[in-house]
């Protein structure tokens, strides 16, 4: 399978790059946006009254970007532009009706599903990084940092950093000002052409449109089909950007499982964020906490591997990609919940840490990162570091490498396993991506570094994706040594888990995943999309038997009215290599052996713009050598735009012939989200996991004081599901940082 791959990517790349040397697209001779300098101070009140916005050239003319690109937006929607010594603005005219489309008054929220403007900003204009804004018609404000490979699903709006908005609403539309510091922005003041665009959210008429015509199946923030922002006399030199952003926490905590006294608790610490140049930005952090991080949302798991959880720490997640962007979901070299963080969630106290990232040129970008914990029980004093780069070539490619090294601290004493004194990771990947982005191509290879491991320590990835509106394909084949180890990293597949004897085998595997998907457009009222996708997933032994193997079809139709119905047939076939449970209760795991079947699923999500809002899920049919019905149902009703409330539950019924025994598995998540202004937030989500056996109760006030600084006042309750609401900690801790710009 891996020589196919190999020809296949080898056959295409010369019409790949021949694809990717014709600029073909000459959106920003097309599209452009112009800039002039203000001579009056504009004051930020949602309304054009400055004699600047009398004298600028608006953008408009926006087009259809979703469910189609084949008209005009329905709605008229103008951008105008100006700048002073210290901002640059954007006045923004959007027509429309009342009344208009809110989920949530909560900041980070509301760029897809609420009505909204969106900039996305690329001041060095070379196609790869730059800046996202976002503001809705109830001034609720999102920023985030936008690179090569970001998609949709994966904007986390973590990168967070001051600017000023303002907006007015009628019955007729709505306006929104906005002030982007300069100090908040990365770029050369040399630079007069920065690459710009701009998407509106008009969820009445279910349209998504955008300023440059963009394909459907690109993303508004693919900076490859960016316009003009010409710059009428150089922007200011961005000066020195400094933020100190300090904290104190407090609290009482108990641990009845443990029989340990309540206990009162302070601490203090802070963050910082150096501009060392234009382009490159110092962060610190001593003593971080992140006591007012919501909780990781439970799953029911019907595997026989790890869940990946995502991370949620802001220090971590603002230019995370230059570190994680290696491998592919289930085999990542870098998963920053390794640090400060034990297998089941718990924090690890961190001592501190630092990381540069940014362009140290206008094709590069790196990443250094160091972080010091502290020892915690059973888990050593451990450091991490990790480097990495990556490099523009030809277009919109990049060739990417790094270094991870996690170090254990003994005190003196020997280690009782050696591959836990050190970890090591290096590795080398190239993206290629053609200029018109259809034509996709990665190729990697990783090296992991432990005491006497010898062979067998490689992870190599191969892939190749053709991306158009109508057809979508992808193909990955990836080969992972058994004494590949990732201490920073996250492997799913490698240990395997033996019921009858409680070990952990590690088996190294080769997988291959192919997805054929296709895309009809129906020119109808009712239906804007149907999609037929054919996926295949095979998993082998390194000797090349069988380990796995699954195969899916499914159909899915997305309505006019942003409701959504999918259908779903999978076969799978399952190599058990070693016992394996899927009850507990005492019943006898299921033996090593062959095992196949069948499962059918459905999926139904209602219009997204009503005030109550359901989503159906179900799947039943085979599994292993039984049975299993599986349902799930989310209900929210939303008090717009106030409040949200929404209860997930999802039951899961596994039968097994005799001996193996059965089971119910139960997960009830309600969640209720209260927001009092556009500063002052409350959210309760309270978790019964019965797999886990778990109860949980997490709620938190947050109070938006000043720009980016907040008082928070969490309360956590930890209960056994089993037997029913036996306590195991409670804690109630508040946090206050300060935002100060020096």
């Amino acid at each position: 399978m891996r020589i196919p791959a190999c020809i296949a990517i080898t056959a295409l790349l010369p019409y790949m790059l021949a694809a990717q040397s014709a600029d073909g697209l000459g959106f920003q001779d097309r599209f452009r946006l112009s800039v002039a300098r203000t001579p009056a101070k504009i004051r930020i009140d949602g309304i054009a009254g400055e004699q600047a916005w009398q004298a600028a050239l608006p953008a408009g003319n926006f087009r259809e970007k979703w469910p189609n690109d084949k008209q005009m937006a329905k709605r008229r929607t103008t951008v105008q532009a100006c700048f002073d010594e210290e901002y640059l603005y954007f006045f923004i005219h959007a027509s429309d009706t009342t009344p208009y489309i809110a989920q949530t008054l909560k900041r980070d929220n509301g760029l897809y599903d609420s009505d909204a403007f969106s900039i996305a900003l690329d001041p060095v204009n070379e196609r790869t990084n730059g800046f996202l804004f976002s503001v809705t018609p109830y001034n609720v404000q999102s920023e985030d940092l936008v690179t090569a490979s970001s998609t949709s699903d994966e904007l986390n709006f973590s990168w967070d950093n001051k600017w000023f908005s303002a907006t007015r609403r009628t019955d007729t539309g709505w306006s929104a000002e906005i002030a982007i510091p300069f100090k908040t922005l990365r770029y050369r003041a040399d630079k007069t052409v920065w690459g710009i665009n701009f998407l509106r959210s008009d969820l009445k008429n279910n349209q998504y449109s955008s300023w440059t015509h963009m394909p459907t199946n690109f993303n508004f923030f693919d900076f490859g089909y960016s316009g003009a922002l010409v710059w009428q006399e150089p922007p200011p030199p961005p000066g020195t950007n400094i933020s100190f952003i300090p904290y104190t926490t407090g609290g009482v905590r108990s641990n009845t499982l443990s029989g340990e006294p309540t206990t009162g608790r302070f601490n203090a610490g802070f963050d910082g964020k150096v501009s060392v140049t234009p382009s490159l930005n110092l962060d610190l952090t001593l003593n971080p906490d992140f006591s007012q991080i919501e909780v990781d949302r439970q799953v029911t798991n019907l595997t026989r591997f790890n869940i990946f959880f995502p991370e949620r720490r802001t220090f971590f997640l603002e230019n995370d990609d230059v570190f994680s962007n290696y491998g592919i979901p289930p085999i990542k070299p870098f998963y920053s919940r390794r640090i400060g963080l034990d297998p089941q969630g718990r924090q690890i106290p961190i001592i501190g840490g630092l990381r540069l990232s940014g362009n140290i040129d206008k094709r590069t970008r790196i990443g250094l990162m160091n972080m010091q914990t502290l020892a915690r029980g059973a888990y050593a004093a451990q450091n991490f570091t990790a480097a990495s780069f990556n490099t523009r070539v030809q277009s919109r490619s990049l060739v990417k490498g790094y270094f991870l090294n996690r170090q254990g601290f003994t005190g003196g004493k020997d280690w009782e396993d050696p591959l836990e004194a050190f970890g090591r990771n290096a590795g080398l990947q190239y993206d290629f991506v053609d200029k018109a982005g259809k034509w996709n191509a990665w190729a990697s290879w990783h090296h992991s570094f432990k005491p006497g491991q010898g062979m067998n320590d490689r992870y190599v990835d191969l892939g190749l994706g053709y991306l158009t509106k109508p057809l979508e394909l992808i193909i990955d084949w990836s080969d992972v040594g058994d004494k590949y180890h990732t201490d920073m990293g996250f492997n799913r597949r490698i240990e395997n888990y033996d019921a009858l004897t409680g070990n952990i085998i590690r088996r190294g595997f080769r997988q291959n995943y192919s997805t054929l998907t296709w895309r009809r457009f129906p020119e109808g009222r009712r239906i804007v999309q149907t999609r037929w996708k054919l996926e295949a997933f095979n998993v082998w032994n390194r000797d090349m038997t069988p380990n796995e193997s699954n195969a899916s079809l499914s159909w899915e139709n997305v309505f006019r009215s942003t409701a959504n119905l999918s259908l779903q047939v999978t076969r799978v076939g399952n190599h058990l290599p070693l016992h394996t449970d899927f009850t507990g209760g005492g019943y006898p795991p299921l033996p090593p052996g062959r095992y196949e079947h069948w499962q059918g699923g459905i999926e139904y999500s209602s219009d997204g713009r009503r005030l109550f809002i359901m989503q159906l899920q179900g799947n039943v049919g085979g599994f292993f050598n039984g049975n299993l019905t599986q349902l799930a149902a989310t209900l929210t009703w939303r008090a717009q735009p106030w409040g949200n409330f929404a209860l997930y539950a999802e039951h899961a019924r596994l039968r097994f012939p005799h001996p193996y025994g059965k089971t119910d598995l139960l997960l009830i998540a309600p969640r209720i989200e209260v927001n009092f202004s556009n500063s002052v937030f409350w959210t309760t989500f309270v978790q019964l996991n019965t797999q886990n056996n778990n109860f949980n109760v997490n709620s938190r006030l947050q109070w938006r004081f000043r720009p980016m600084s907040d008082l928070f006042l969490v309360y956590t309750d930890n209960y056994f599901s089993n037997p029913f609401l036996q306590q195991k900690d409670r804690a109630i801790v508040f946090k206050l940082n300060w935002w100060l710009n020096l």
